[in-house]
């Protein structure tokens, strides 16, 4: 899985073309040297990695993967972290994951659509074993209050997930938001980039509508915002990357901008790598660290 001359030719173009667009696109008090100027704190965006990303690899290569991506955070998918493991299974994968220097974030997605309170607690119970301070979770608005007394409960957040126009319940961040406006603010939102632009909404204006219900964010790029199988690696596609980071900034997001990199399952790493490259090509050209 290591890049050959070409890849990291192409990756080190994209880090330097995404900076120097980013840059010609702002005013120079915000352009990266300026705003490092004008204060010697930076304000950081932390990015991870969603591990269904390396779905087709074992446990071992995908925390060497990420590893390789320069990136301290994970959200575990269960590929990686089985739901069926006993607690010392589950003790033993998730001490696999920190000895390597890595920080938990978060699991998933998980699907707690069973409206029973022993189905919901054997996910909480998993959770708090893999030391998961948030689950991404597919809910039903139906189930969400029982989930919500299992978040006060465990003290363990839950971000709804959403996932486009297929989703019967939660196509986008909007659709949730009536649901749990009145719950714990520790019950919101993982707004999937791709399947919330999807819905034919601007990406920018639902994460300013969401505001502190945006808990996690799952990051992708599609070439067309209306077409799923058009993802890319992220700086190729449509995805307005700079205006989000941007937007996150002025909300003061405290959560995690994660990588769900759908393609490629079979070799994941070099397309990652360029999508990371990208990412923080833009963070640089806006002022900003990576956290």
């Amino acid at each position: 899985m290591m890049m050959n001359s070409q890849d990291k030719s192409r990756r080190d173009f994209m880090k330097t073309a995404a900076v120097g667009a980013v840059g010609l696109s702002l005013p120079i008090s915000l352009s990266g040297s300026a705003k490092r100027r004008q204060s010697a704190v930076a304000t950081t965006i932390k990015l991870g990695v969603a591990s269904y990303s390396l779905r087709e690899l074992s446990r071992t290569d995908a925390i060497a993967a990420i590893l390789a991506l320069r990136s301290q955070y994970v959200s575990i998918k269960s590929f990686h972290l089985p739901y069926e493991s006993t607690p010392e299974e589950l003790a033993g994968g998730r001490k696999e994951f920190e000895d390597a220097g890595l920080t938990i974030v978060g699991g998933g997605v998980i699907t707690l659509q069973q409206d029973d309170d022993d189905d919901i607690r054997t996910y909480f119970e998993y959770a708090k074993a893999a030391s998961m301070p948030l689950m991404v979770i597919a809910p039903t608005p139906a189930t969400l209050p029982r989930i919500e007394r299992f978040v006060r409960e465990y003290d363990i957040k839950v971000a709804i997930h959403n996932h486009g126009p297929e989703d019967q319940y939660f196509p986008g961040p909007r659709d949730a938001l009536p649901i749990i406006g009145d719950m714990d603010p520790r019950v919101g939102l993982c707004v999937d980039l791709g399947h919330t632009t999807r819905t034919g909404v601007d990406i920018v204006e639902a994460i300013a509508e969401a505001g502190d219900r945006v808990l996690d964010i799952h990051v992708k790029d599609l070439k067309d915002l209306m077409d799923r199988d058009s993802q890319c690696i992220v700086g190729e596609g449509a995805m307005p990357m700079p205006a989000i980071f941007r937007q996150l900034v002025a909300m003061d997001y405290q959560g995690y901008v994660n990588l769900e990199y759908e393609i490629d399952a079979v070799n994941p790493l070099p397309g990652m790598q360029q999508s990371f490259a990208y990412m923080r090509g833009v963070l640089d050209g806006l002022g900003l660290t990576e956290g």
